[in-house]
């Protein structure tokens, strides 16, 4: 029955065929309106951003946070219940990718770029305490009394990192994939977030309401991905300055953005068993490998008694943290700017992320399938961030001047993120060829992330518009691959890494809205299920 529907609703033939074309047109009409407005009038477009994202911080904060928790309540919900049983697929389907390639595409599609920006700049801007932003660095560390460049203060930055980094935000890809691939691929819906909707509203997820709420996934996997994408162009670019001396500049920047874009484009093309799978694994294997380059380098032991007590910590401290709402002007502005703008992020990140894992989890459980993302991504993140974080906090504890006199800190303060990793490798390494191969490598890792996670989302955007296919028209694929780079770069000459923060905060609000009713959806539908 729902197979008819699906057919109809994209066009058999013609400029759009394949493609669902109210939404197709609507799509490409607002984000091309979208990149002449903001390329007429640059400085413009960079108050409005500004203003959007004042208004967002001081009256959405606590939606945001209620969000996010009620995705992490939800999947301990679903995960320890009889639904943990239920298959994605008909009872007799088994999984599509064997486990380990199908756990680094979810590492490699969720958070590759933005673990290597924010692994060192955001434990040491917990760590400092110079309130160089204008506000506390770190306001949890602030009231518990740890406030000295001390032990006690780098576990208190480690575990706010840990929060920002874990389970809270990886629940909210956790409820979107699972939506997507329980009606997609056990009910026979359409792979899209309409789908989520059918047991609220039934066969009106077919008409103008479904069309509206996969434009919003779009445009939340559009400007989303932008962010990204526009973050990893300005540490390449910084990176590329290290190596060869090339001008870190917006230019570079941009420069990088489309060459990236088309390479993302092809891999696209490809598909997700040849391209996006290689690539991904690809991914992990470098990762691997520059992590061990930190472990080998860094105070090993150290390193390792001070990721495990720091996780220790976050656990203990995840829930209290997750409901905190600041209630001082200081407080308010640390959490707008980091906790807020991270949940923005990881939600309007969701529909992309929840529908490529949803698509590569075919014939998993439920439990399965909640507990292989939200448990093992987020395990490897943490390793990861402490791993690099701690070895930053390290050399400022011991800098030969004194603490914080490394001078990783320095960079931090001055809002140059983008140099941080580059100073801490060169801080650890008393070679100059090794320094040289370690940032090449952090560099290069940096452009295959930055294809795996274009690649991804262009696959993504193109499979909603084309009604849930999952082999969306490669024209379509070229267009959207192309298209999210050009909206990167707007977004990074209107008002750099702050038009990026805010596209993404933006473009939340109305995904988080969609994602508190199809968590309604799927229980009522799984309480339904035999």
């Amino acid at each position: 029955m729902n197979d008819g529907r699906d057919r109809r609703a994209t066009a058999k033939d013609g400029p759009w065929k394949g493609l669902n074309p109210t939404m197709a047109l609507a799509a490409k009409g607002f984000v091309l309106v979208f990149v002449l407005v903001a390329i007429r009038d640059v400085e413009a477009a960079g108050a409005v951003f500004e203003r959007i994202r004042s208004w967002i911080e001081g009256t959405l904060d606590w939606f945001y946070i209620l969000t996010v928790c009620a995705c992490l309540f939800a999947c301990v919900l679903l995960a320890c219940s009889r639904f943990g049983r239920i298959r994605l697929g008909d009872d007799g389907s088994r999984p599509e990718f064997r486990t380990s390639s199908w756990l680094a595409m979810l590492f490699s599609a969720g958070v590759g770029i933005g673990l290597l920006f924010f692994s060192i700049a955001e434990p040491l801007s917990y760590f400092d305490n110079s309130q160089s932003a204008g506000y506390p660095n770190n306001p949890l560390a602030d009231l518990a009394g740890a406030v000295s460049l001390d032990e006690e203060r780098a576990a208190h930055a480690m575990r706010v990192v840990f929060f920002h980094w874990g389970l809270h935000g990886w629940a909210v890809y956790v409820l979107v994939g699972l939506c997507l691939a329980y009606f997609g691929f056990r009910k026979k819906l359409p792979l899209t977030l309409r789908s989520a909707l059918h047991p609220l509203i039934g066969d009106r997820i077919y008409g103008p309401i479904g069309d509206l709420v996969d434009l919003l996934a779009v445009f939340g996997a559009v400007f989303g991905i932008a962010t990204t994408l526009g973050l990893g162009a300005s540490q390449m670019a910084t990176g590329l300055n290290v190596l060869a001396g090339v001008d870190p500049g917006v230019v570079t920047q941009v420069v990088l953005i489309a060459a990236i874009s088309l390479a993302a484009t092809l891999s696209a093309v490809s598909g997700v068993r040849r391209g996006i799978r290689v690539l991904s694994e690809w991914n992990v294997g470098l990762s691997i490998i520059l992590l061990g380059c930190f472990l080998i380098l860094g105070p090993g032991m150290w390193l390792m008694g001070f990721v495990v007590s720091s996780f220790g910590q976050y656990l203990w401290h995840a829930l209290p943290m997750g409901f905190w709402i600041a209630d001082d002007a200081g407080q308010a502005a640390w959490q707008n700017a980091w906790t807020i703008f991270y949940w923005g992020w990881w939600i309007s990140w969701a529909p992309f992320v929840g529908m490529f894992i949803a698509r590569i989890s075919r014939g998993r459980t439920v439990r399965e399938f909640i507990v292989g993302v939200l448990v093992v991504p987020t395990a490897l993140g943490l390793l990861w961030i402490g791993i690099f974080g701690g070895n930053a906090i390290h050399l400022e504890l011991d800098a030969a001047g004194g603490v914080g006199t490394a001078g990783i800190i320095e960079l931090v303060q001055g809002g140059n993120y983008e140099a941080a990793l580059y100073g801490t490798i060169d801080r650890l390494s008393e070679s100059g060829w090794l320094t040289w191969g370690m940032s090449a490598l952090a560099t290069l890792l940096l452009s295959t992330w930055f294809v795996t996670s274009s690649d991804s989302g262009t696959l993504v955007i193109t499979t909603l518009l084309s009604m849930g296919d999952p082999h969306p028209p490669q024209r379509f694929r070229i267009v959207w691959g192309l298209g999210i780079g050009v909206v990167a770069a707007v977004l990074l000459l209107a008002d750099g890494l702050q038009a990026l923060q805010t596209a993404a905060m933006a473009a939340a609000l109305p995904v988080s809205v969609v994602l508190l009713l199809m968590i309604a959806g799927l229980l009522k539908s799984m309480a339904r299920d035999p």
